[in-house]
C-alpha cells in the first residue's frame, strides 16, 4: 500500500481529552446501538482521527460477536486502545453512568406516581410506541439475517420454541449457534450470511503498524489470568456481600444471580434478551407485571446509553414491590437497581479487557460467522415473540380473561400503526416517537 492509499495518521489524545469525550458521549448517546456507534465513528474516526477506520471496524466486528451491549463494549475497546486498562474502564463507565442515574430517577417517579393521573396517562401512551419500536426491530434484524430458506426455517423454529413450547432463551441461542457452526462446514453457501465488517475488503487491510504493535496488545499469559481473576471477583462481589448481609435466599442475591445469567446470553441486543427476562421476572419470580415491563422499556428508550438499561428498571421495581423487612421500598429498590446494573455491565469490561489483545485470531473466521448468522436468525424469532406478546397485552387489555370478552384498544392500534409507519417510511427517531406517544396518552386521557 503506498502512502497516498493509507488512512490518515491517528492523533492520540491526552487522557483528559478522552475523558471529556467519554463523558459527553454518555450524555448524548440516544438512538440505540446504531445511533451510538454512528456517533463514535463520526467523532473518533472522521473528526478527531483518534483511531483509524480499520481499527474501528475490526473492533466493532469483535464486539458484535459478544453478549451484551455492543456500543458500550466498543467504547471500552477504543478507550483501551487509547489509554490501556484505565482508558477502557473510564470509557465504559461513563457510557452508562448518566443513563443509570437518570433511569433511577424516572423509575422512582414511576413507582411513586402511579396514582397520579397524568403519569398513568403518559405510560398508557408509551405502550403503542414500544409496540411499534419492537416491530421495527423485528424487520431490521430480519433484513440482515433472513437471506435464504435455511435462515427463515431457523427463525420459525425459534419462534415456535419460545412462544408455544416455552423453551428458555439461552437454550435456543445455544442450539442455533451449534446448528450454524456445523452447518457452515457442510453448506457454507446457506450459513455464511452475516459476514460482518471484519470480512469487508476495506476492513481486512492491515491496520496501522503502530497500533498493531502497541505494547498493550502484546500481553503475557499472566496478565490475562490477572484480568480474568479480578473481573470474576468484581462480578461476584456485590452478590456475595448481599448474601452475607441479607441472606442467601434474599431478593438481592436472586437478582444478582439471575441478571448475571442474563448478561451471559444477551446476544443480539436488549430486544433479544427481553423475552427471557420477561418470562422469568414476570412469570417465574413475579417481581413485576408485563405492563410494568413494557413501561420500563419505554422509559429506557427515553434515556441515553444502552437499551439494556431496562434491566435496571426491573431490578428497581422488584425491590420496590418486595422490600426487605425493616427497609423502606426506596432503599430496597435502589440496592436492587445497583446490583442489577453492576452484574449486567461488569461482564462487558471483562470480555473486552481479556479478549481484545487476541482478536486478530478472529479475523476472517468463517465458521464463527456462520454460527453468528444462525444465532441472528434465531434472534429474529425471539424478538418476534416479544412483539406478539406485547401486542397481545397492549391491544387487548382483557387478555387472560375469556377470549369472547376481548376488545381491541383503538388508541393503541392507531398510535402504534402511525409510529410504525413513521419510523419505517419517514425514519422518525425513537426519542420523538416515545415522547410524542406519551404526550398523546396525556391528551387522550383529558379528551
Amino acid at each position: 500500500m503506498n502512502s497516498e492509499a493509507r488512512p490518515p495518521a491517528t492523533v492520540p489524545p491526552s487522557f483528559a481529552e478522552a475523558l471529556r469525550f467519554w463523558f459527553k458521549l454518555g450524555l448524548i448517546s440516544f438512538g440505540g446501538p446504531t445511533g451510538q456507534i454512528a456517533i463514535m465513528h463520526e467523532e473518533l474516526v472522521e473528526r478527531k482521527k483518534w483511531i483509524s477506520e480499520d481499527r474501528f471496524l475490526h473492533a466493532l466486528n469483535y464486539c458484535m460477536l459478544l453478549p451484551g451491549p455492543e456500543a458500550q463494549q466498543l467504547s471500552i475497546y477504543i478507550g483501551w486502545l487509547l489509554h490501556r486498562t484505565w482508558g477502557g474502564i473510564v470509557a465504559g463507565t461513563l457510557f452508562v453512568l448518566p443513563s443509570a442515574f437518570l433511569l433511577w430517577g424516572l423509575s422512582w417517579l414511576y413507582v411513586a406516581g402511579r396514582d397520579t393521573a397524568w403519569v398513568e396517562a403518559a405510560f398508557y401512551g408509551l405502550k403503542p410506541a414500544v409496540l411499534a419500536i419492537v416491530a421495527v426491530a423485528v424487520l431490521r434484524i430480519g433484513r440482515k439475517a433472513l437471506k435464504n430458506g435455511v435462515m427463515w426455517t431457523i427463525t420459525t423454529l425459534a419462534f415456535i420454541a419460545i412462544f408455544f413450547l416455552k423453551w428458555p432463551f439461552p437454550l435456543i441461542v445455544g442450539l442455533a449457534a451449534l446448528v450454524g457452526w456445523i452447518g457452515g462446514r457442510f453448506r457454507r453457501d446457506q450459513f455464511f450470511v452475516i459476514k460482518g465488517s471484519g470480512n469487508d475488503a476495506e476492513a481486512m487491510r492491515a491496520v496501522d503498524a503502530a497500533a498493531r504493535h502497541a505494547d498493550h496488545t502484546r500481553v503475557p499469559l499472566i496478565h490475562s489470568a490477572k484480568v480474568l481473576s479480578v473481573g470474576l471477583v468484581l462480578w461476584a462481589l456485590p452478590v456475595v456481600a448481599a448474601g452475607l448481609w441479607l441472606g442467601w435466599k434474599g431478593l438481592h442475591v436472586q437478582q444478582g444471580l439471575f441478571f448475571s445469567k442474563a448478561a451471559m446470553v444477551s446476544f443480539g441486543g436488549a430486544y433479544a434478551v427481553l423475552p427471557y427476562v420477561a418470562q422469568q421476572a414476570v412469570e417465574s419470580y413475579q417481581w413485576l407485571t408485563l405492563p410494568q415491563m413494557m413501561d420500563g422499556l419505554g422509559l429506557a428508550e427515553t434515556t441515553p446509553g444502552p437499551l439494556i438499561m431496562v434491566l435496571q428498571f426491573v431490578g428497581f421495581v422488584a425491590g420496590w414491590q418486595h422490600p426487605v423487612e425493616g427497609w423502606s421500598p426506596l432503599l430496597t429498590a435502589t440496592l436492587g437497581a445497583a446490583i442489577t446494573t453492576w452484574v449486567t455491565f461488569i461482564p462487558s469490561f471483562l470480555w473486552i479487557l481479556l479478549g481484545a489483545p487476541y482478536i486478530e485470531r478472529l479475523r476472517g473466521n468463517e465458521r464463527l460467522s456462520c454460527a453468528l448468522s444462525s444465532v441472528t436468525a434465531a434472534v429474529v424469532g425471539v424478538v418476534l415473540n416479544l412483539a406478539v406478546w406485547f401486542a397481545l397485552y397492549a391491544v387487548f387489555p382483557q387478555a387472560g380473561a375469556e377470549a369472547a370478552s376481548w376488545r381491541p384498544d383503538g388508541f393503541v392500534v392507531v398510535v402504534a400503526a402511525a409510529a410504525f409507519v413513521g419510523m419505517q417510511k419517514w425514519k422518525w427517531d425513537v426519542i420523538p416517537v416515545v415522547f410524542g406517544a406519551a404526550l398523546l396518552g396525556v391528551v387522550w386521557s383529558w379528551v
